[in-house]
């Protein structure tokens, strides 16, 4: 289901665990779309088509009005599209003040990859990375 096209109010998405995932994801990774879609409603977007207040707006939404219990994120790594998909749910949550459990992966030459909320936050910080990856030898 395309995600700004579904009702916030949609039966299935109430108390349900959501897949929100990068359009370009099932044909380019299917076997992993498949596998994390498995049991979860899944919900797909491309911020290079739309901007990603409108994403938060409707996600925000959605967990007033439906309460997923589970948020999984899933893009292509490397996009700098896509990344902001994890940015957008991360920032949901946090002026939502929801308690929504959410998970991040990527797919990277195929493989998937589980990425940390905190990696995620920090990936808005280019500074944060700076420091890190370059510190002062």
């Amino acid at each position: 289901m395309e995600l700004l096209t579904t009702s916030v109010r949609n039966r299935r998405l109430s108390e349900a665990a959501l897949l929100i995932y990068g359009t370009c994801v099932e044909n380019e990774a299917s076997k992993t779309f498949n596998l994390l879609a498995k049991g979860r409603i899944p919900l797909h977007v491309c911020l290079e088509k739309i901007h990603m207040n409108i994403v938060g707006f409707k996600l925000a939404t959605i967990l007033q009005v439906s309460k997923p219990k589970e948020i999984v994120v899933l893009t292509l790594d490397g996009s700098p599209h896509c990344i902001q998909l994890h940015f957008t749910v991360e920032q949901v949550k946090r002026v939502s003040k929801s308690n929504v459990n959410i998970k991040h992966y990527v797919i990277e030459k195929g493989k998937l990859i589980e990425i940390s909320p905190d990696v995620v936050e920090i990936a808005r910080h280019l500074s944060k990375i700076q420091e890190t990856c370059y510190q002062k030898r």
